[in-house]
């Protein structure tokens, strides 16, 4: 244990050698902390900076040109097939072209030979009996499609001839009152010649017989023999339709 120093050797004043305030030291201590710390944020801030890669600009849209509208156009159909909306609808086929007239007829009686030979071959007919139905036109409206003023309703409906034989009309010469049809049926071609199909295919033989025969047979004409002399002519219209 250490004894106390004799008076005589112990100081009169007892002063610390170094006086600082505890609060400016502390407010020197803060300060330079805060500077350091600034100063650090602000390297560490700047180094942060420096070192993150920039950022690019987004890239413009791809221009989309002509070679490619197609496929961008495929696509967005894809997709709203997909998504459940309705496809569009298909486009209607062209009309058949028009045949170009032979054996000395005109376009409009070509057409109607043509309208003749078509719904023939709808049936599933032979060649002999389109030409039996071509040949009946020819003798019965010259292939012409007739209207008559004893018929006033045929009148209204297309045509392209007007006569009068009875109450007969269209390309056959059909009558309404004879169980035949509407007059509307009557004058529209196609469907008058698909009458007449359906009429010669109960006709039994009618395949062996001559032209005219087969032609009488359904129509039951004052004048039999008179079917004949258009055979040639028809073959030659059915031919160049086909």
């Amino acid at each position: 244990m250490l004894k106390p120093l004799p008076r005589q050797f112990q100081p009169r004043h007892r002063r610390p050698l170094l006086t600082v305030k505890p609060v400016a030291v502390s407010a020197v201590v803060l300060s330079a902390t805060l500077l350091a710390s600034g100063s650090a944020g602000h390297s560490a801030t700047a180094t942060a900076g420096a070192s993150r890669p920039p950022v690019a600009a987004p890239a413009a849209p791809a221009p989309v040109f002509a070679e490619d509208a197609s496929l961008v156009l495929s696509q967005l159909d894809g997709q709203a097939s997909l998504s459940g909306a309705p496809a569009p609808a298909p486009a209607a086929p062209p009309p058949p072209a028009l045949p170009r007239p032979v054996a000395g007829l005109n376009q409009t009686q070509m057409n109607n030979a043509a309208a003749i030979v078509r719904q023939g071959r709808a049936q599933g007919m032979p060649e002999k009996g389109l030409v039996v139905a071509v040949a009946t036109a020819m003798q019965e409206s010259d292939l012409y499609n007739v209207a008559s003023p004893a018929v006033p309703s045929s009148m209204k409906l297309p045509h392209d001839a007007v006569s009068t034989d009875h109450d007969s009309v269209g390309l056959f010469q059909q009558r309404a009152s004879q169980g035949w049809g509407s007059v509307a049926e009557l004058m529209d071609p196609a469907h008058s010649a698909a009458l007449f199909y359906s009429a010669l295919a109960q006709v039994s033989g009618w395949q062996n017989m001559s032209v005219t025969a087969a032609a009488q047979a359904v129509q039951r004409s004052a004048y039999p023999g008179a079917y004949q002399k258009h055979a040639d002519r028809a073959a030659q219209v059915v031919a160049a339709i086909a």
